[in-house]
């Protein structure tokens, strides 16, 4: 993974490509086909590791207690833009970030624009031979995006309602 490999990983919601960054950004964009003005979600195993992903400012105090968890938080980024950041719930993508020295980015196993793949064998089917390695964890529950909040503004902005349920005094709705 620190010289660009890639691997199909169970997360905490989906099936996802896994790839340290920002060695494997190239290769992520083009099997799945995703334009540069997509960004990328970026796991890292805990929250003092957002220095590594160019993040300025603080993250809000109230979001720290849904991590770990399928909560995505957009921050500003040093230089302007955004990121969007997450602390997996599952302790194993939480060490391989630890293990590779480096924050991993992480997107759903599908090409851009069609629905995430879930069953092994059609994963293994279209991206079998784009990866280095794929984790076969099952079929798992049924797919539900991360929760994704924006904390770029005051008060922070719920973009997509997903896995982690956020009361109304932590984000405004849209």
């Amino acid at each position: 993974m620190r010289r660009g490999g890639l691997a199909i990983l169970p997360g905490d919601t989906i099936y996802g490509i896994v790839g340290a960054a920002p060695a494997a950004e190239a290769r992520i964009r083009r099997i799945k086909s995703r334009a540069e003005d997509r960004p990328l979600l970026v796991l890292v195993p805990d929250p003092g590791w957002l220095w590594r992903c160019g993040v300025a400012g603080e993250l809000p105090e109230r979001l720290l207690r849904y991590w770990p968890g399928a909560l995505t938080i957009v921050l500003p980024r040093a230089g302007g833009g955004t990121v969007g950041v997450r602390v997996p719930d599952d302790p194993f993508l939480r060490q391989l970030a630890r293990c590779v020295g480096a924050p991993l980015y992480s997107t759903s196993v599908n090409r851009s624009g069609l629905p995430p793949l879930s069953r092994v064998r059609q994963i293994v089917a279209a991206f079998g031979n784009a990866v280095d390695l794929i984790v076969d964890g099952g079929e798992l529950a049924p797919p539900v995006a991360s929760t994704v909040v924006d904390a770029t503004r005051r008060p922070c902005r719920l973009l997509r309602p997903g896995a982690v349920e956020l009361p109304p005094q932590v984000v405004a709705s849209p």
